[in-house]
């Protein structure tokens, strides 16, 4: 054979092999009980990667639990009824106790926490909080965020009355005028806005990034993990494939995700969603793993809940973080 034709040669023998191998791959499937939350900052790749057969191209199979809080899954997870989480900041109140992996980060939260008040019941601004009863889910997203807001405007938890409760309880309460002040998550905003078109956005996260950026995102039970690193490979290159369509498509990601997974949202309220987070592609993660970044965001939120309930022997997120098999996939 003359060069070119020895090329290829070769190039067709490489292309069937990779062929052959790819049901070879396929077939060899594993199944993950998956706990999540039904919010676009947490299960909007999850959803998209399943609509584009991201994960069953890399023979990964969900087990989906659908749960109504991050301390819901959590507890799901400590109770053994899951190999992997998917849920947003409330991940690192677990993680310092020992015995779960946190491996794959979603996004940034810069505005999916936000701060809604009644001028009706006499609030208008941080100061008329003072001595107010706050409606809210604790140790989430919410709550963090509740405490920086306060916090950065001369204010602490004993100044005011925080409530807990589940999401939809505590906006009820404040939707029904029992308590002047809520703090929550999106897409929990869409029914104030709605029934409540007097109330006012005092502030959102996206106040305090990237100084207290909230993060969330995948957590195994930390034997499941270590004994599957290859399965767990295999979820990172699905989650980046569904990642980056997202980052380059954010429109057609919208609409598929409305139509197929949020019929009772409107589009409006899925490009609101969207923007309130900060996405990254697959690459520019890549880099935020390998510069520590995301160690530190993942370590300040274990701070706020290690000062709420303190830890014996709590983890550090440069133990309980594992950005190795990320930076060895990507």
């Amino acid at each position: 054979m003359d060069r070119r034709r020895l090329l290829n040669h070769a190039a067709g023998i490489a292309l069937g092999a990779a062929g052959f191998a790819a049901p070879a791959i396929a077939q060899k499937r594993a199944k993950l009980r998956l706990g999540y939350l039904h919010v676009v900052a947490v299960d909007g790749q999850i959803m998209t990667g399943i609509d584009r057969g991201s994960f069953d191209k890399q023979g990964i199979d969900f087990d989906l639990i659908e749960f109504n809080t991050g301390l819901d899954v959590v507890q799901a997870m400590a109770a053994g009824r899951l190999d992997v989480l998917s849920s947003g900041a409330v991940i690192s109140s677990l993680l310092p106790l020992g015995g779960y992996t946190a491996f794959l980060v979603n996004d940034v939260e810069i505005a999916t926490a936000q701060l809604w008040v009644r001028p009706d019941k006499g609030v208008k601004t941080f100061d008329d909080l003072r001595g107010k009863r706050i409606a809210t889910t604790t140790k989430t997203t919410a709550h963090i965020f509740l405490d920086r807001a306060l916090r950065a405007n001369s204010l602490g938890s004993a100044d005011v009355e925080i409530l807990n409760s589940s999401m939809s309880a505590a906006v009820d309460a404040f939707i029904a005028g029992e308590v002047p002040a809520v703090a929550l998550w999106v897409p929990f905003n869409i029914a104030v806005r709605e029934k409540l078109p007097q109330a006012i956005k005092l502030v959102d996260a996206s106040a305090f990034y990237p100084q207290s950026a909230v993060v969330g995102g995948w957590v195994a039970r930390q034997d499941y993990y270590d004994a599957n690193k290859d399965v767990f490979a295999r979820v990172i290159r699905g989650w980046a494939d569904a990642n980056d369509y997202m980052v380059r498509n954010a429109k057609a990601a919208g609409e598929a995700l409305q139509k197929n997974h949020y019929p009772n949202a409107t589009m409006v309220d899925i490009t609101e969603a969207l923007k309130a987070q900060r996405m990254f592609s697959s690459r520019e993660w890549k880099r935020l793993y390998a510069d520590g970044t995301v160690t530190k965001w993942l370590q300040q939120v274990s701070d706020f809940f290690l000062a709420e309930a303190a830890v014996a022997g709590a983890r550090p997120a440069t133990e309980y973080f594992d950005p190795s098999l990320y930076l060895a996939t990507i």
